[in-house]
């Protein structure tokens, strides 16, 4: 049985769909069978793996009015063990309407739940508000990965995100764990850097990661020519620190 996670942050430019397409390939290169969900009706996963506007259908949204079943919308990529799921280009109205489709909470965890037979690890690349689609894929998830970066702000983020958690647990009956938080674009010679860490590990000590994600070139450039950083760079700093995430998981989660 396979395990859903949700990355995701009430707060944007900490790096969800970075570590959601970074973690999703470091796992498929690990032999794992992955499945990566776009769920940001911006679209950024699918254009980070090279998906143009009129390769991304059907996608979420055909899936979420019931037009399509998700293994109809389910795309190959050029690694081999990961699948996808699209984000489709939205107009203005398409948007609104998908938001109001979303506010059915169980209905991406009635969907997915099948899906687990099939892949090890599904991965549910979130937008960075808390109403709607990330409320559905945290209320479809068995646990949720927090990216967090230097600033006062994350920190209140993930606050906000566990009360939500708290709340959507009395919602649905049904508790969802925490995988971890993990530090993004870090750079270890700051002072803000170091406030930041030790912050992080006052707080929240327990859930988090021993992976630290760094400030790395390699990570913004990938998303342009549209590949995960392990196939535009494996050897890069940005690469190998997905890599040492996916396998901090996979540790995590030996039973998969």
């Amino acid at each position: 049985m396979g395990k859903i996670i949700s990355i995701a942050s009430p707060k944007g430019g900490v790096g969800k769909t970075t570590t959601a397409v970074n973690l999703a390939a470091s796992l498929a290169v690990a032999e794992k069978k992955v499945l990566l969900i776009d769920l940001d009706t911006s679209g950024a996963a699918g254009i980070s793996l090279g998906f143009a506007d009129n390769d991304r259908a059907p996608g979420v949204y055909q899936i979420l009015k019931y037009t399509h079943s998700v293994r109809q919308c389910i795309h190959k990529t050029e690694l081999k063990e990961l699948d996808f799921v699209p984000m489709n280009p939205l107009k203005p109205v398409d948007e609104e309407r998908i938001n109001r489709l979303s506010d059915n909470k169980m209905l991406l965890h009635q969907l997915l739940i099948p899906l687990k037979q099939e892949y090890q690890y599904i991965i549910l690349d979130c937008p960075p508000f808390i109403r709607g689609l990330m409320t559905a894929a945290l209320a479809a998830s068995d646990s949720v990965l927090i990216p967090a970066k230097v600033s006062h702000l994350s920190i209140e983020a993930i606050e906000k995100l566990f009360e939500h958690l708290k709340w959507l647990e009395r919602f649905t009956n049904r508790p969802v764990a925490t995988e971890g938080i993990v530090q993004t674009m870090y750079e270890s010679r700051t002072k803000s850097g170091s406030i930041f860490q030790n912050t992080l590990i006052e707080k929240f000590n327990n859930i988090l990661l021993s992976t630290v994600i760094p400030k790395n070139i390699t990570l913004s450039e990938c998303a342009y020519y549209g590949k995960p950083a392990i196939l535009y760079d494996a050897n890069s700093k940005g690469s190998i620190a997905y890599l040492e995430l996916a396998q901090e998981i996979m540790r995590n989660n030996e039973y998969l």
